[in-house]
């Protein structure tokens, strides 16, 4: 055993007793003076174990949240191979199992391996991963580079062996090779080299000629014992060559209609007079009207224009010539000037070096904002990367008084502006119950306190009706929480336990059931709640208690005092206690009021679209760099916005019908 601060052991190792395992335990808190982010978010984990357990095969990675109870396990006996299974489990493979090729040399030194598993789907966007030492190589390298080149050539030997290429008159490219391709690069070698210490791009001369190798030969190899996968592999090939020579040719026809010459800039785009593009933006509007206040609010020395009419063409299921045939996307390549497509793609080129995606905050908005993002994600990936993407973020709310007008970004700003004005102009009073610390003089609360107070509730009342949004009722837990289960340990206690059941049972719950249960070590109350007419078994039990919500629930001290109080007294800020005042049974009718009283005086607007902001409204609030606010759009995890773009914007209903399911309860603003 051995303790460390700041890489500086206290002491030497102890032996503090004996055992029969081996390993190593590693325990750590992260070091507010090295680390700038303290919270360790489930997910960015979660996701990065299971990217080590794919890499490592056949290793067990448990994950284990103690706040929230969530909790997963990773094992994958298949690998990389099992590995790609996942990447393309939204899509439509051309072959099952995946394509799985490995080599191990041993010069004396050690061993060094490299892997691969490739699979192709009926889609139209490459992807390919690559890693050495389980490292993700994001900018991929010497090892990427040699599995690309074998695998271009493998494809046009075998072509060339069999009839199938018949009608061809050129090779096939790596770009039609790849098309629809998921692939998995991995390497694991002594004394890698790397362009920086990011360690995102692998530079070893040498692996370069190996994996090319190792590729070539065994993947000709595969081709040749399984010619109906050959087969299958070689006709989406040829249809992706097809394909791009089609999209040649209208690429040269729009070109000499001076469609995508950026000499030729498209009637619509509002220019700016400003030439370089580091100091130049440009606002992808939603619709001609936006546009139109867009236009006429922008500063015109920097601040460039181009409205988009409807819905742009879904490039998730278009190939590369159907994306070109596009008016509005031609219109925005035209505009931006970098080209598109491997041969013609070029960043340096591009004209404004912030381009900012402003939409309304409906349904339609986000769903154009999403077919934007997902042209640049698949199409012009490189933009993100560098920086260049931007949301814009118009404000929700516009709240006047008089003269004076603020401008609100949402609801959680219009709350926290509501919230504001109730602290100068209210208290609160709390009526505990006698066995409380305070229930001689109640509990007064004004200024500071009172902010804190409805902040915390507006938290408890939103984690509440999530769990009602589940089928818990409010009444259910609320008994459950003044009762005092809040942890593993007092739903473990019989008379706690029983209590409670007795009093769902006097709240008019039927059925109501305590059970134990084995697994967790605790008991549970399984009721029945009838709710709009239609019975509903509830259970309040581990799984309950161990959701985030009701963990918050639990710790959310306000709250838990605000439902124990008898009354609660409403009173003019300045007033001394015990005068009239508004006085109500419960913190709902008193928070209903408090907030009604606030907006008393104001004259609120909810904007339902840009169309409804004039000119110097836009500028104000979205397009001022002085006071507007800007979300840069980054790609933190390329697995899952890889995933995310597939099952969202993909042909395949499955995925997208699961993830609408899975995800539904966490819907907060739903437009129907």
């Amino acid at each position: 055993y051995q303790v460390y601060h700041r890489g500086v052991p206290e002491k030497a190792i102890e032996a503090i007793g004996k055992s029969d395992r081996t390993g190593t335990k590693v325990r750590f808190w992260p070091d507010p003076q090295i680390f700038s982010v303290l919270e360790f978010h489930y997910d960015t984990l979660a996701q990065r174990l299971r990217e080590l357990s794919f890499l490592n095969c056949g290793v067990l990675v448990k994950v284990h949240d103690e706040r929230s109870g969530r909790a997963a396990e990773f094992r994958y006996e298949g690998g990389i191979a099992s590995f790609v299974e996942h990447l393309n489990r939204a899509k439509n493979p051309l072959h099952a199992p995946p394509i799985f090729l490995r080599e191990v040399r041993d010069d004396g030194e050690g061993e060094e391996a490299v892997e691969v598993a490739l699979q192709w789907n009926d889609g139209y966007q490459e992807q390919i991963f690559s890693f050495t030492n389980t490292i993700n190589n994001r900018d991929g390298g010497t090892h990427l580079s040699g599995f690309k080149a074998a695998l271009t050539r493998a494809i046009n030997v075998y072509v060339e062996q069999s009839t199938l290429g018949k009608g061809l008159k050129e090779n096939l490219t790596g770009e039609d090779v790849r098309e629809g391709l998921t692939a998995v690069v991995s390497v694991k070698i002594r004394d890698p080299k790397f362009s920086s210490q990011t360690k995102d791009k692998l530079v070893s001369s040498e692996v370069k000629g190996w994996v090319e190798q190792v590729v070539y030969e065994k993947l000709s190899s595969f081709f040749e014992e399984n010619p109906a996968i050959a087969r299958r592999v070689v006709e989406k090939t040829i249809e992706a060559a097809r394909a791009r020579e089609a999209a040649r040719k209208a690429r040269e026809l729009t070109r000499r209609k001076g469609a995508l010459d950026s000499l030729n800039l498209p009637g619509k785009l509002a220019d700016c007079s400003e030439k370089s593009p580091q100091r130049s933006e440009l606002f992808l509007v939603e619709g001609d009207s936006a546009g139109g206040s867009a236009k006429q609010g922008r500063d015109r020395r920097f601040q460039a224009v181009l409205p988009l009419r409807g819905k742009i063409l879904n490039v998730e299921k278009a190939r590369f010539d159907k994306v070109l045939s596009s008016e509005e996307i031609r219109t925005m390549i035209s505009a931006l000037g970098t080209g598109i497509g491997s041969d013609d793609f070029d960043l340096a080129r591009l004209r404004y070096h912030k381009l900012v995606i402003m939409c309304d905050a409906d349904v339609d908005g986000s769903h154009i904002r999403t077919l934007i993002l997902t042209f640049f994600f698949r199409q012009m990936r490189e933009v993100i990367e560098k920086s260049h993407l931007f949301i814009a973020q118009p404000p929700l709310y516009k709240v006047s008084e008089g003269k004076k007008s603020s401008y609100l970004k949402d609801d959680r700003e219009y709350k926290a502006f509501l919230i504001e004005r109730i602290q100068g102009a209210w208290q609160v009073e709390l009526e505990l119950p006698a066995n409380g610390a305070t229930a001689a003089e109640g509990r007064r609360l004004a200024g500071a306190r009172l902010t804190h107070f409805l902040e915390k509730m507006e938290g408890f009342r939103d984690n509440l009706e999530r769990l009602m949004n589940r089928g818990y009722p409010k009444e259910a837990l609320e008994l459950a929480l003044l009762h005092g289960i809040t942890g593993k340990a007092a739903l473990a206690e019989e008379g706690r336990v029983a209590a409670l059941a007795r009093e769902l049972e006097a709240k008019g719950f039927s059925h109501v059931v305590v059970s134990r249960d084995e697994e967790h070590g605790t008991l549970g109350i399984r009721f029945i709640s009838r709710r709009y007419g239609v019975d509903r078994l509830v259970r309040l039990d581990w799984n309950l208690l161990a959701t985030a919500e009701y963990r918050s629930l639990a710790g959310n001290a306000a709250g838990l005092e605000a439902i124990q109080a008898r009354r609660i007294s409403l009173l003019p800020d300045g007033e001394p206690s015990g005068d009239a005042g508004l006085v109500f049974e419960g913190i709902e009718p008193a928070l209903e009021e408090l907030f009604a009283r606030a907006k008393k005086g104001l004259s609120i607007q909810r904007y339902k679209g840009l169309g409804e902001m004039n000119p110097e409204q836009l500028w104000e609030t979205t397009m001022d760099p002085a006071r507007r606010r800007l979300l840069q759009v980054r790609i933190e995890d390329a697995v899952a916005a890889d995933e995310i773009f597939t099952v969202l914007m993909g042909d395949q209903v499955e995925p997208r019908r699961d993830f609408i399911q899975q995800n539904a309860l966490e819907v907060r603003n739903l437009d129907v």
